[in-house]
């Protein structure tokens, strides 16, 4: 994995409280339940579910391309079972709220999307394949994807393992979805509505216990344009209203996913997205169906499961002929159907009289699974029959413990001191390492109107782990009351610690994901290590005891009562940064993470004989610990000293550890140096930190504990004076100062106030324009430094109107989204005799190889005559973009605007664009040195 910035090496989180849009979600714990998931209105949300047995998939590319607004519409206001496929994580995406790219930012958008699917009401899945950044069409993607059964394989899975009714892709598979790895995702889905029905597809899944599922329809969408109101009755076949107003949620179901869902995707700039309320539509063409035809006379239909039977008695039709192999089915279904619409009304009148009925809904779906299981049903046909009853018992288990106010919490409390106060972060136990001993309080609330009696009260996934158990006084819970249960653990030698379960040794070059848990592979993340869970009955209500599926309908022999499970995750409440009360889910990780800062480095031939490498390292032991660090460089290199001793006396404990690098000699080319810390018979040779943000949940990423070396042949101008001023975020001037440059960071609020005259070059960040508002609002004084003789340096921007509109540049010019995706496209350099392609370094051809993940983004079309264009380069079939870097003179300065993706390129330690960008700082100041 590529290693961090360094100064994100350590914790990396986003605290964005200041942004107003966040200030409400962000109060709402993201593992809690949201406030429509619970009390009544989770009772009315799940009931609506239970009547339903649809299943629904929708298929995307990248996170923030979902519908939010039909799979709200379908999950929340129709009950609909839906899960969300996305491609890949946007790991090759641009970050809007910080520099971190490649992996990480991956991490990040994964957290954000899941975020957004609580609100949609969805699952998540994703395939293996990665974001390698953006494409121009399916061909180059899939060559990348090392064609299509990698993706469509794990497709394939999903489809097998969720056995969806409806197969809906968010595009169209063709041109008009601009992005190729849109296009692929289309592509494949079509081919995936079959092939996941055909055993001689992917057979080593029919080894593994999958069988073939066809699903019955299969929709494709963007075939009116995104957000059109309105579309040609021939280009469509379902019209889905999500403008219409839920009142569950109080606001439209589009409103609800993108005000309140979409916004967490912040990374993707949509923080400040919204939608008002008024008509809104999706709109969907069906390509492809096993049913007979659904459509009315116009071509249209009414819903996606027009021809479907969504009841539950509907579920024996599916049987077909072996339906009469269990003759008990329908009756039962139809029993359990009225059970639920009894629930329903009651919870009209009172919530808790719901209770009654969803008992015997439970109890009767646990008989229907047994006797289902002991059929003489087909593996297929049973298999079928089990998803869907599975479901509907988890269902319905969900809606009896909302109905009865009862719940259960699982918290480890702080490692000393027993007082009310929360842990801050740095003192809160969320992560736990093997030795480790701690507590996990389990409190279960009866918050029904009944007498509760608790019974088995366990923490799963913690086999092994358990050193004693502390029970309150058993006996009967009364109404409103509480039961503890206090666990006493130690982490076992050999867990398995809390990590994503993919990773790629090179992201900058590489298209594929390792996985290696295959266990996981398509989840999010990993489940969590430890779960708590309850049983507990009713002592007074043994009429509740009974299932309408049996032949009797006696109450079952339990002398108790009817029995009921509820869950908890294990979570670790503290307060963090900004004095905000959070919990967490707990985390196994090493006992070290050993890091190597920066994870990069650029050492230039001229002058860099010596260099020095800082290991931070952390400690997760609560007991003093010793160890030995080293470090393991290329055979021909000295390190001083050759190892030093580490002690730590507490957990949370940082240290830094200085080495210096003697290479015995610097040509260029690049090299890797390691860190190893043993300790206790252990080596520790990676490195992990917490990505989070207050209204996201948390993960870990690891990297190895490695540095990359670029050595670069480089001539650099030591006494050129430079100013950075970030945007967005990037690497950049860390790289800069590696090589020798000085270059002071200028923070964009402090433009106004600064002195320039110091400076010969200042630089604006990526995508500056588009996120600092001082440098907008000083844009003036900006042009009048360049004026005065100054070079200014603007690196891209994606608001084209708002940069176009703001008329920013000296002369005018026009941004536009024209862009060269592919690395390798030739570049043409069309003016030869230019000093930035001369001094102090000579750029040839031969600087533009080994470039990572695009050439540029976001060039200019159109300019005026005192602008010159240096550099031309264009994709494969397309003519060449002009626009990716242009001078000019302006007063006695030099202006130049670049689109070419350095931002990229610099961190990734890319000799030639490290020449060409010094060569860019010295532009207009050759004759000064």
């Amino acid at each position: 994995m590529r290693p961090l910035a360094p100064q994100f090496a350590c914790i990396f989180v986003l605290l964005l409280l200041s942004l107003l849009s966040l200030a409400q979600s962000a109060a709402i714990s993201p593992v809690d339940a949201l406030p429509q998931d619970t009390g009544a209105a989770g009772l009315k949300q799940m009931l609506l579910r239970l009547h339903t047995t649809v299943r629904l998939m929708q298929t995307t590319a990248h996170p923030d391309d979902e519908d939010g607004g039909m799979l709200t519409l379908e999950s929340r206001g129709r009950g609909v079972t839906t899960l969300l496929l996305t491609l890949n994580r946007g790991e090759g995406g641009q970050n809007k709220v910080g520099s971190n790219l490649f992996d990480v930012l991956g991490v990040l958008r994964t957290l954000e999307l899941t975020a957004a699917d609580r609100y949609y009401g969805v699952e998540q899945r994703f395939t293996g394949v990665a974001d390698f950044g953006f494409s121009k069409n399916p061909e180059e993607t899939f060559q990348k994807w090392q064609g299509h059964d990698i993706a469509l394989g794990d497709m394939v899975r999903v489809i097998r393992t969720f056995r969806p009714d409806v197969l809906v892709a968010r595009f169209s598979g063709t041109d008009r979805d601009g992005h190729g790895h849109h296009q692929a995702s289309s592509i494949l889905t079509k081919e995936a509505f079959r092939a996941a029905a055909d055993p001689s597809r992917f057979p080593e899944q029919i080894k593994e216990g999958l069988l073939p599922w066809q699903a019955k329809k299969l929709y494709i969408g963007n075939v009116c344009g995104f957000g059109a109101t309105t579309c040609p009755a021939e280009n469509y076949t379902v019209k889905l209203p999500t403008g219409e107003f839920s009142p569950a949620l109080g606001m439209t179901y589009v409103q609800f996913s993108v005000n309140e869902g979409l916004r967490h995707q912040l990374s993707q700039g949509a923080g400040g997205w919204s939608v008002d309320a008024g008509p809104h539509y999706a709109f969907y063409k069906l390509v492809d169906s096993v049913l007979p035809p659904t459509v009315d006379k116009d071509g249209h239909e009414k819903d996606f499961f027009d021809g479907i039977d969504s009841t539950l008695p509907g579920l024996a039709s599916r049987l077909a002929s072996e339906a009469s192999k269990i003759p008990f089915l329908r009756p039962a279904l139809v029993d359990i159907a009225a059970k639920i619409e009894e629930a329903t009304d009651d919870t009209e009148r009172d919530p808790d009289s719901a209770a009654g009925p969803l008992f015997i809904v439970v109890n009767s779906f646990r008989e229907l699974i047994q006797r289902v299981e002991k059929s003489s049903l087909s593996k297929p046909a049973r298999l079928v029959l089990l998803t869907h009853l599975h479901t509907k018992q988890e269902q319905a288990e969900t809606a009896l413990n909302l109905a009865l106010n009862t719940s259960l919490e699982a918290t480890v409390p702080p490692a000393e001191g027993p007082g009310p106060q929360l842990p801050h972060r740095q003192d809160a136990l969320a992560v736990v390492s093997p030795g480790q001993t701690f507590n996990v309080l389990v409190k279960f609330h009866n918050g029904s109107k009944y007498p509760v009696r608790v019974g088995d009260v366990s923490l799963e996934g913690a086999v092994g782990w358990v050193t004693s158990v502390t029970r309150a006084e058993a006996g009967v819970i009364s109404a409103g009351a509480y039961y503890f249960v206090n666990f006493r653990l130690q982490v076992p030698g050999g867990v398995a610690y809390t990590r994503p379960y993919w990773h790629r040794t090179n992201p900058e070059t590489e298209s594929l994901n390792s996985i290696d848990q295959p266990q996981y592979a398509t989840l999010a993340f990993p489940p969590a290590p430890l779960r708590a869970r309850a049983s507990f009955t009713i002592p007074d209500r043994k009429d509740w005891n009974m299932s309408v599926s049996s032949d009797s309908r006696r109450p079952a022999k339990d002398a108790f009562g009817p029995t009921a499970e509820v869950f908890a995750p294990v979570v670790v409440p503290f307060i963090d940064d900004s004095g905000m009360d959070r919990k967490q889910a707990l985390a196994v990780a090493p006992v070290f993470s050993v890091m190597l800062e920066p994870g990069e480095q650029a050492i230039p031939v001229e002058g860099g004989s010596a260099t020095n490498v800082t290991v931070a390292v952390s400690s997760n032991s609560s007991a003093a610990i010793k160890g030995t660090l080293h470090l393991e460089v290329p055979a021909t290199w000295r390190v001083e000293p050759s190892q030093l001793q580490v002690a730590f006396d507490h957990r949370g404990q940082k240290q830094e550890f200085q080495f210096k690098l003697l290479p015995a000699s610097l040509k260029e080319g690049r090299v890797q140096i390691g860190a190893v810390l043993d300790s206790a018979g252990e080596k520790y040779s990676e490195g992990y930190s917490l990505v989070t943000r207050a209204d996201l949940d948390a993960s870990y990423y690891y990297q190895p504990a490695v540095q990359r070396v670029s050595i670069v042949d480089v001539k650099v101008p030591h006494d050129l004076k430079v100013g950075y001023i970030m945007g967005a975020g990037d690497n950049i001037p860390t790289v800069l100062k590696q090589i020798g440059m000085n270059v002071t960071m200028i923070p964009a609020e402090a433009l106004s106030g600064k002195d320039l005259s110091g400076y010969e070059t200042i630089v604006l960040g990526i995508r500056a324009y588009d996120t600092q508002k001082d440098v907008t609002a000083n844009n003036k004084k900006l042009l009048d430094f360049v004026s005065a003789g100054g070079t200014l340096i603007v690196q891209y921007n994606a608001g084209v109107s708002d940069f176009n509109g703001g008329h920013f540049t000296p002369y005018p010019a026009q941004l536009s989204r024209g862009r060269v995706s592919v690395e390798e496209a030739p570049v043409e350099i069309l003016t030869p005799a230019d000093s930035v392609l001369h001094y102090p370094n000579q750029i040839t051809q031969h600087d533009f190889d080994g470039w990572v993940q695009e050439r540029g983004l976001y060039f200019m079309d159109q300019w005026d005559g005192n602008f010159k264009p240096l550099l031309a380069s264009h994709d494969p079939g397309e003519p060449p973009l002009k626009g990716g870097l242009l001078r000019a003179q302006y007063g006695k300065g030099t202006y130049i605007y670049t689109g070419y993706a350095f931002f990229r390129q610099l961190p990734a330690g890319v000799p030639g664009a490290i020449r060409l960008y010094v060569n860019l700082l010295s532009a207009g100041h050759e004759t000064s040195r």
